[in-house]
Parts: structure tokens; sequence; C-alpha cells
């Protein structure tokens, strides 16, 4: 098994479906091939009108043949494993030097939609990636905070070991289960990331409580639950108040494909809707459109969820 870089685009002229199948010529067969089972980085350059870099994560679960062009296969990818980086890493370290080994700074095998990487970029890549983001709207609603937490076990990506200021998760015991795969780091990264896209503030009924700490009183929630491989991505979040949470993960409340909340109202009396949901009744959006929610995980949530 070997990992990879992917390079993905919105308007790659690919079959691609992010978060579901990567779609490539028949040139990278033997490399995708060879990430069966193991995590790849996905990057999106210049090229694609949006110069984000390395984004996301996401482990490859099998590859298929194109049933429609020989020349062409899908990459299968594992939705579940999917979680997006707290902060979008360049192509160059602030030294100049590529987080590529051996990537050249301009043509060459910088422009292959497929490369191979070792552990350790692959490591490098990732703690910078993953490093926690702080800020006043991602500040977790109870317990410590960073800078009054222990010292912290450090994972390592096949011997390779992360640097030392990226703070993960404690795990207890001597466990030593590869990172990416933790539920607590995986749960942690997925509630700063929500919270500070929608700035602290419920997508639904527009307040922005803060607690006597100055913590925003929203939850992360996911759209697709965890319990149902829904990946740890912003697409897949929204920033909800505990009761509005509660009352969308029980499908109380949904989202229509304009962005239209849906109000189940069998269940839920007009007069508590007026209250706990904004006036025009239209999700809040997050002021980046790239972090909006995927109307795919909508569609999900209206057809196995909403009571309406």
């Amino acid at each position: 098994m070997s990992k990879a870089v992917l390079i993905a685009s919105p308007h790659s002229r690919y079959d691609d479906r992010p978060g579901e199948v990567y779609h490539f010529p028949n040139a990278y067969l033997s490399r995708v091939a060879r990430t069966v089972g193991d995590w790849v980085i996905f990057y999106q350059g210049r090229r694609s009108g949006n110069d984000v870099g390395y984004h996301a994560v996401q482990k490859v679960e099998k590859v298929v043949p194109d049933p429609v062009d020989s020349t062409h296969s899908y990459a299968i990818l594992d939705r579940a494993s999917e979680l997006s980086f707290e902060r979008p890493v360049p192509r160059f370290r602030a030294s100049g030097q590529p987080y590529e080994t051996g990537l050249p700074p301009s043509r060459g095998s910088n422009t292959s939609a497929v490369r191979i990487i070792s552990d350790s970029d692959f490591a490098e890549i990732i703690a910078e990636g993953l490093r926690e983001e702080t800020s006043a709207d991602a500040l977790p609603r109870s317990g410590p905070l960073d800078g009054d937490r222990p010292a912290v076990w450090q994972p390592d990506f096949g011997g390779v070991a992360l640097p030392a200021q990226t703070p993960f998760v404690p795990l207890a015991d001597g466990l030593r289960p590869q990172i990416l795969s933790s539920r607590a780091f995986r749960d942690r990264a997925f509630a700063r990331q929500v919270k500070r896209a929608y700035g602290g503030r419920c997508a639904m009924s527009g307040l922005a409580l803060r607690n006597g700490g100055g913590r925003p009183e929203v939850e992360a929630a996911h759209i697709v639950p965890v319990e149902e491989r829904g990946p740890d991505t912003v697409r897949n979040g929204l920033a909800l108040s505990g009761t509005v949470h509660w009352m969308f993960d029980r499908g109380l409340v949904s989202v229509d494909a304009d962005y239209a909340l849906l109000v189940a109202r069998d269940s839920v009396a007009g007069e508590i809707a007026d209250r706990l949901l904004v006036a025009d009744r239209r999700l809040l959006l997050p002021g980046d459109p790239s972090q909006h929610p995927h109307h795919n995980y909508f569609n999900w949530h209206r057809r196995h969820c909403f009571k309406g």
C-alpha cells in the first residue's frame, strides 16, 4: 500500500464525485492501485481557478474500471473516512521548499494528477493541515482550553513521528491507533471547523449565544450521521443550538434544495417553530461558498430522517 496526492478540481472534465469516487485515466492505474486500503490527500491548485492547496484526506476502498470508457477507471473512496483540513496547506513551506520531496517548482511531475508520496511527506502535510486553528468561534462549550491541556501522546504514520507542535487528542493506556481513525480526534477537528465556518452562530435560529467564558453555545451537527458513514467535513456539517440540533437529528426539521427550512408540522407546533427558527425560514450559510453544505447530504437527510 502507498499514500498519494490526488489532484482534483470542481471544474474537472472527469466524472469525479467528491468524497465518493475519483475518476482518472488508466495512465495512472498502477499508481492508484497502490493506494487501495491506504490514505490519499486531495490537492486543488491554481489551474482550478482557486488555489486551495492540500485540503482533505481520505481512504481508498478499491479501484474499478469505468463501465463506459475502457481507458478510464474509478477509485472508490471510503466516505466515512473523509476529513477536511483545519487549514489549507500550500504546495510550498515557508522556506520555499515543497512539502512533496523532489517536486519541482514548475513543470515535470508537479502536473501529474496522481503522485505517490512518502510516509514522511504525508505526515508533514497532515500535521500542518490538522494543526488546531483556534479562534473564539471554535472554542469548545466546556472542558479545558488548548493551553490547559496536558502533554499529549504523539502518534506516528508508519514509524514517522508527527511534529511535536501538533496538539492531538490524548489516547490512554499506550494505545497506538492511527490518529486519522480516532473518533475523539475527528470529532474535535470537525467541531472546530464547523463552528468557525458559521461564526459560532446557529444556522437555523440565527442566535450567536456565548456562555460566561465567551465560548459559543452552538454544537457541530453532522447532516449525514457518523453512524451512517457520514464524513467529517464542513460540507456535511451545520452549527446548531442544542435544541435545534436535537430537532434536526430526530427529523423534526430539515433543509430543502434551495436552503429553505422544512418543519415537520405534525410534530412541531407553529408557534414553537416561529420562536426557534429565523423569520424567513432560510438556512444561514457560511461566508465562504466552498464551505456551504452539500445538497447530497441534505437529500439523504430528507429521505431518511425528515418526518415532514
